[in-house]
């Protein structure tokens, strides 16, 4: 992809009140949608969810209880919230005791165990750091302390969308000539299936808004600012990290004829190593036990990730139609972004490559679910839709097929039924 012009001017108006729209849109629709029906539970979409989706599921987890901006608090949430507003020792944390194993854990309030590890340590310090100080002057407002911090965690979330967007226009945007792309690139994100995340409790906003800066930066190669932003974005999930493989394409082919990439460049490709290695410093032990022990995630676990595949093509073909649903969006995902890297791989290596490596890692992390969440960080997805949505028939059978889609999931959200 070339380099965006210095003239091409976004139209920051047009993709500001686009997010607005949205914003408004998506929390309007949680807020009122889910008083038309009241889904039957448990949730049987995966081999797991029905013990977690009973009336009573989350009676001892007090953060996924709070009545302010509930439709946006579920699952993941509550280790943000509890970060945000007690730190990573929270004593109302569930620990995990040592020795407990996958499929048999061994938990008790952090208080009262607080030589175990708590569950907070598999979540990155960023985004709940950054609700914290957020929550903060909401506080002063007259807000109690879980509705100060959900608002924080929304309005972080928002506003990490809001660069997104506009990070992902310039990406899409072609010297001068790529406003209406750019447009439709921004309009793509914001329909995908999973793309509800954006106005949650979770970190998706925040992360695809550092992330996606980072690259638009390192395009027109102000290294300075795509490596903070690309550090930053290692704090908020560890996917971050590889963004050292684009930083590192864009900084190689930007230096100088037969001269090597200059420092600045350098630094920026190899800001999110270091931003990565400083929290395995400080949380990386931690988070393994947890993430392992406790949520079944690792690097690179095929023989696990293997038999998670199996189940789930057995669970889809199993006649059950709640699993069916929800494993048919979950292969879409797959789909869809091993397709956009592949097409994308000739024009644009650096971008396509980053969005395979993201792909790599959730397909072996040894869970089958969350597919078409995780591809959401790959700015490929957005940008050959985008392209291919030139064509009048395509840009609007693929709306129709993602907003449907992604109405369904935000519902299951706000029903608390799993939704990747």
């Amino acid at each position: 992809m070339a380099l965006v012009s210095p003239r091409a001017r976004l139209p920051i108006r047009s993709l500001a009140l686009l997010w607005l729209g949205w914003a408004l849109i998506v929390l309007g629709f949680q807020a009122v949608a889910p008083g038309r029906f009241e889904p039957q539970r448990p949730d049987l979409s995966t081999p797991w969810t029905a013990q977690e989706t009973r009336a009573d599921s989350h009676a001892g987890q007090p953060y996924l209880l709070g009545r302010f901006l509930d439709r946006q608090v579920a699952w993941d949430s509550e280790f943000y919230l509890s970060i945000a507003l007690h730190g990573y020792d929270d004593p109302q944390m569930r620990s995990l005791a040592p020795g407990s194993d996958l499929g048999s854990a061994t938990l008790a309030p952090h208080g009262r165990q607080p030589a175990w590890t708590s569950l907070n340590q598999a979540f990155f310090p960023l985004y709940p750091f950054a609700m914290r100080a957020l929550a903060w002057p909401l506080g002063q407002l007259g807000l109690e302390p879980l509705a100060a911090a959900t608002l924080a965690g929304v309005m972080v979330s928002l506003l990490g969308t809001l660069g997104a967007i506009l990070a992902i226009a310039d990406l899409a945007a072609e010297g001068g000539e790529g406003t209406e792309e750019g447009l439709r690139a921004a309009g793509h994100m914001l329909i995908w299936p999973a793309s509800f995340f954006l106005a949650q409790v979770y970190t998706e906003g925040l992360f695809l808004g550092l992330s996606f800066g980072a690259l638009a930066l390192g395009r027109r190669r102000r290294w300075l600012w795509a490596g903070l932003l690309a550090a930053l974005a290692t704090w908020t999930r560890s996917t971050g990290v590889l963004l050292i493989l684009p930083l590192a394409w864009m900084a190689w082919t930007a230096r100088g004829e037969g001269a090597r990439p200059s420092l600045q460049a350098l630094a920026a490709a190899l800001a999110p190593l270091a931003a990565y290695l400083a929290w395995r410093a400080v949380w990386g032990a931690g988070f393994d036990f947890v993430e392992t022990h406790f949520f079944g995630r690792g690097m690179l676990w095929l023989t696990l990730s293997a038999s998670s595949w199996a189940e789930a093509f057995q669970r889809l073909t199993s006649g059950e139609p709640q699993a069916l649903a929800y494993y048919l969006v979950e292969i879409w995902g797959v789909a869809a972004g091993l397709a956009a890297g592949l097409l994308l791989l000739r024009r644009d290596p650096a971008l396509a490559l980053y969005g395979l490596a993201i792909l790599a890692v959730a397909l072996t992390s040894g869970a089958a679910q969350g597919m078409h969440r995780y591809v959401m960080s790959a700015p490929a997805l957005f940008l050959v839709s985008a392209r291919l949505g030139r064509s009048a028939v395509f840009d609007r059978l693929w709306t129709l097929g993602n907003t449907l889609a992604l109405a369904v999931f935000a519902l299951a959200f706000s029903w608390d039924f799993w939704a990747g």
